[in-house]
């Protein structure tokens, strides 16, 4: 697979990288764990060299798997993964769904550096990002913390999860940020608006999660489609009534697309994205090998500056339905 640069200081990964969440939480069936670290290698395999998990996913548990795969190959890959909640008192996932706190305390996102080293098995993490920003920790005092743990070489790039381009030119003016995280797709376009033109300003590389719609975009369901309650989308406000019927239209346009290009609807989704800039690069999810070597295959689809220009004009033209988040979660974002 192609490679490509995050940010000026050149942090080199796959075109496309592999959302490793899945695997432990939010979209179950979750596979065993013997399975899931085959899942992750074989990525490897298939020239995947960005992977993505989170110290709040399942709570250790995502980064502890993630760790455990990649360990044999540590040294051919970059691991990104993200701080900046209050684990001291982890809810007990048999018996409550209560959230953690954000907290990103420099006593905090110390703590969470060395939980995160520990459970990745490795001495340095290679891309370390605010995963939600913190109202009660100005973020220059974030960026001086994680500025500390690159000196001292344990982070070696750093950046900020869904976070409002006014936090990422302040955070950039005190450490330099290598990358910025936050959903960007066919159906969420909000960051072409002023967070992309500022990352170009300033040289900041861009990681669309959800590149495929949390699977909204591969096809798979239809007008008639249910999801289970332990599935993160039935929350979802753009999954839900008449909302997800509407926004049935956009995924009706990208099977057009894909029809045309003779290809899948997901790699068109995943080509589009890597068409508007050089130093985009999605991580779609997923914990299917079949789905993994469909996903990678988005970065040979080619479009021509026409067929971006009707692809534009098309999603001008499509209103997509409903919040991207709960209520409580989206007043979580900076976007």
């Amino acid at each position: 697979m192609n490679t490509r640069i995050l940010g000026k200081d050149g942090l080199e990964v796959s075109a496309v990288g592999l959302g490793c969440m899945g695997f432990t939480q939010s979209y179950p069936p979750y596979p065993e764990r013997k399975d899931a670290i085959n899942t992750i290698r074989k990525a490897v395999d298939l020239g995947v060299t960005f992977f993505d998990t989170a110290e709040v996913y399942s709570y250790g548990k995502n980064e502890d798997l993630v760790g455990e795969a990649l360990q044999p190959v540590r040294d051919k890959v970059v691991i990104a993964t993200k701080f900046g909640y209050d684990l001291s008192e982890t809810p007990d996932l048999s018996t409550s769904a209560r959230p953690v706190a954000l907290s990103s305390r420099p006593e905090i996102i110390r703590k969470a550096v060395e939980g995160s080293l520990r459970r990745l098995r490795t001495d340095h993490i290679d891309l370390y990002y605010q995963h939600r920003v913190d109202p009660n920790v100005p973020i220059e005092i974030v960026a001086e913390t994680v500025g500390e743990f690159i000196k001292e070489g344990k982070v070696l790039h750093w950046g900020l999860s869904e976070a409002a381009p006014a936090t990422v030119r302040r955070a950039h003016a005190v450490c330099p940020l290598t990358a910025v995280q936050s959903e960007y797709s066919l159906w969420y376009r909000k960051p072409e608006a002023e967070l992309l033109p500022m990352l170009e300003e300033l040289g900041i590389g861009f990681v669309p999660f959800s590149p495929l719609g949390k699977a909204m975009l591969t096809g798979r369901f239809n007008k008639n489609t249910k999801f289970y309650a332990t599935d993160f989308r039935s929350a979802i406000p753009r999954f839900q009534g008449d909302n997800f019927e509407h926004n049935m239209e956009l995924v009706e346009y990208v099977e057009c697309l894909a029809k045309q290009k003779r290809t899948t609807p997901a790699r068109v989704a995943i080509g589009w994205l890597l068409a508007q800039k050089a130093w985009i690069v999605p991580i779609p999810g997923t914990k299917r090998i079949e789905r993994i070597e469909e996903n990678i295959g988005g970065a040979d689809i080619q479009f021509t500056e026409a067929e971006l220009s009707d692809i534009r004009r098309h999603l001008d033209n499509i209103e997509v339905m409903g919040g991207r988040y709960p209520e409580d979660q989206e007043k979580m974002t900076g976007l």
